[in-house]
């Protein structure tokens, strides 16, 4: 436990190539977790920690572990163990980011679904940090492609989930495939008897660590997300600054850079903002709170740290452009709002990757965040021509208008014109800075896009449960529930008003493909609501699926090269004829994609299963599924 108050990470022994990639980032001040986390890891100590995710936790780790790493070193020093694949992606990328000025660095997230010959060859060029998941670091533990006797620390990350999927037997046993000497740090929201004994056997004399969420938000703060998707996040705020009703609104964003980039390109659309961040002196900062006190300023845009104690009675917004990094951040931004009785607003801009962080600001706040629908064009012409109605009404109720109507009297009688032409030529040059009709172009295309990012009857979280069931124990996976092979998924009504296009992708029955494969595969990859995938058809050697006209480039590139049960989709139009097959993709056994065809009705097939032992190292039972067809 550090002896003094933590307020900057200079004040914390890290090397100094991280300290620079913390001040490039742009965090300012270290959260509890991390003040707490870093000296004992910093001098070797194995660590206990119970903290909520989303409290900042992986950089407690991060950072003083790379700081003691040996780049000269190419074997793993480092393992970190994930409950799912999405936390080792995200563990994984973070490392990479605060490591940016550590020469030659290498980090390598390994999990199922991925590639393996992909893992296989940067394990043999060398890497220093291992992110995984159990089963898959278990896996290469048995093909001897991963060697951990060099590892120096192993971090177990949400020890709690990795209990609950069933994993902790494999934890134990990667555990035992570890030096002896070796430090451990195990992170868990919660402690149940399982993880405490899991400590008991394997850290030595641990420093404790227990971290309370301050997780109590306002009930008169309404709280809404937008998905980002399809629109640049600034169009997409202007867009919600267009039709809110706010007195004054603060903007949250993760660093100092970003509060002066933002303001800018806000005053530059006829917004009154500022930045407030951590690099601006005590006079300037508070003469920026003063100016959106009395009303100089309707915007601040502002880190974190610059914004604890502000309380502006004007702010009837929070919107958070930039996700916080830990929950007990979000409960202090939204709180600059709906004080004293009054009520409040707060957005959050959420990438599909941040999904992850939104469920867990709704757990540790236990309020649920209502999807929002971004703002049409539609919606900001009407918002704008109600505006300029009431202006026209406040000018009439409160101001002198004697000298105008003489002028206008004096131009019909000169000219000769009614007085509804000539009012419509005021409006026209009232409007002409800011137009009332907005153009629609691209409003077609754009809508599109966001009805997929924006749909209210649910987030994403089909594909994340994808991909949680396929990293589970292979035990519970395959034996927990009968197997089902529709012949076709049929569309869901949801996505019958959109315009479709059929592709073909080469996995098929004799790959043991099945729809809720491609869908979940889809789903992930491409960041698509399952819904919006339309009919799939299953042939021997390729399917076809309909998805939504306007496939963005780089979404069509990846899905030709994500794989599914084994094959890659090599997703193309479908033209009815074969895509072709790569020498070095090819199958054995003379698979010809070409002499498909789909299953005639005259034909049904049986199932029968058998429990079978596997060859595989943990030696577990799983389903063997034999198909044969009879004749109607």
């Amino acid at each position: 436990m550090p002896t003094e108050i933590i307020s900057q990470f200079s004040q914390l022994a890290l090397a100094p190539a991280i300290l620079k990639a913390i001040d490039d980032i742009g965090y300012e001040t270290p959260s509890p977790i991390q003040a707490e986390s870093i000296p004992p890891l910093l001098a070797g100590r194995d660590l206990l920690g119970q903290a909520q995710t989303g409290t900042g936790k992986t950089a407690a780790f991060a950072l003083p572990l790379l700081s003691r790493l040996d780049l000269e070193l190419t074997t793993p020093q480092i393992l970190v163990l994930t409950p799912t694949r999405e936390l080792a992606i995200q563990v994984a990328e973070a490392m990479q980011k605060y490591a940016r000025h550590l020469p030659n660095f290498h980090v390598l997230p390994i999990y199922g679904g991925q590639d393996m010959g992909l893992q296989l060859r940067q394990l043999k060029r060398g890497v220093h940090v291992v992110v995984g998941t159990p089963g898959r670091v278990l896996d290469h533990l048995g093909r001897g492609t991963l060697r951990l006797d060099q590892i120096a620390t192993l971090v177990l990350d949400e020890a709690d989930e990795m209990l609950r999927m069933g994993f902790i037997d494999d934890v134990e046993e990667i555990l035992n495939h570890t030096p002896s000497e070796r430090q451990v740090a195990l992170f868990s929201a919660t402690m149940p008897d399982a993880i405490r004994q899991v400590a008991r056997r394997h850290l030595k004399d641990p420093v404790e660590i227990r971290i309370q969420a301050k997780t109590v938000t306002v009930a008169s703060i309404t709280q809404r997300y937008w998905q980002v998707s399809g629109v640049h996040k600034l169009d997409a705020l202007t867009r919600i600054l267009e039709v809110e009703d706010f007195d004054a609104i603060i903007i949250f964003v993760r660093t100092k850079t970003a509060t002066a980039e933002l303001a800018e390109k806000l005053e530059a659309r006829g917004y009154a903002s500022a930045p407030l961040n951590g690099d601006m002196n005590q006079s300037l900062r508070e003469k920026t709170v003063e100016r959106l006190k009395n009303g100089a300023l309707d915007i601040v845009i502002a880190t974190d740290v610059a914004a604890r104690g502000l309380n502006v009675e004007r702010i009837t917004h929070v919107i958070n452009y930039d996700i916080p990094t830990d929950t007990e951040a979000y409960v202090h931004r939204i709180g600059r709002t709906g004080r004293a009785g009054r009520k409040g607003e707060a957005i959050l801009f959420v990438s599909p990757r941040e999904q992850r962080m939104l469920r867990d600001i709704e757990r540790a706040t236990r309020q649920p965040i209502t999807p929002m629908q971004l703002p049409s064009h539609e919606d900001i012409t009407d918002k704008r021509i109600s505006q300029f109605k009431q202006a026209i009404t406040d000018a009439l109720a409160a101001e002198e208008l004697g000298f105008f109507e003489d002028i206008i009297n004096s131009y019909q009688q000169e000219h000769d014109i009614g007085l509804n032409e000539i009012a419509s030529a005021l409006a026209f040059l009232f409007q002409r800075e800011r137009p009332l009709l907005l153009p629609k172009v691209e409003e077609k295309h754009s809508r599109e896009k966001e009805t997929i990012a924006d749909d209210s009857s649910r987030r994403t979280r089909a594909p994340r449960n994808s991909r949680q069931k396929e990293e589970r124990d292979p035990r519970e996976a395959r034996e927990s529930r009968e197997p089902r092979e529709p012949r076709e998924r049929k569309p869901r009504q949801e996505s019958s008003n959109e315009d479709m296009v059929r592709y073909r992708i080469e996995v098929g029955r004799t790959h043991g493909a099945q729809p809720k494969h491609i869908v979940g595969a889809i789903a992930n990859e491409a960041g698509l609501e399952s819904h919006h995938i339309g009919q799939i058809k299953l042939y021997d050697t390729y399917s076809t699926v309909d998805l939504p006209e306007g496939m963005p480039k780089d979404v069509f590139q990846h899905l030709q090269k994500v794989w599914v049960c084994g094959q890659q989709l090599r997703l193309v139009l479908d033209t009815g004829t074969p895509a072709p097959v790569p020498a070095s993709k090819g199958k054995s056994g003379g698979e010809r994609a070409s002499s498909s065809k789909p299953r005639t009705a005259k034909t049904s097939t049986t199932t029968e299963k058998t429990r079978v032992k596997s060859s595989g190292s943990s030696g577990h039972e799983t389903l063997r599924i034999k198909r044969t067809k009879k004749a109607d």
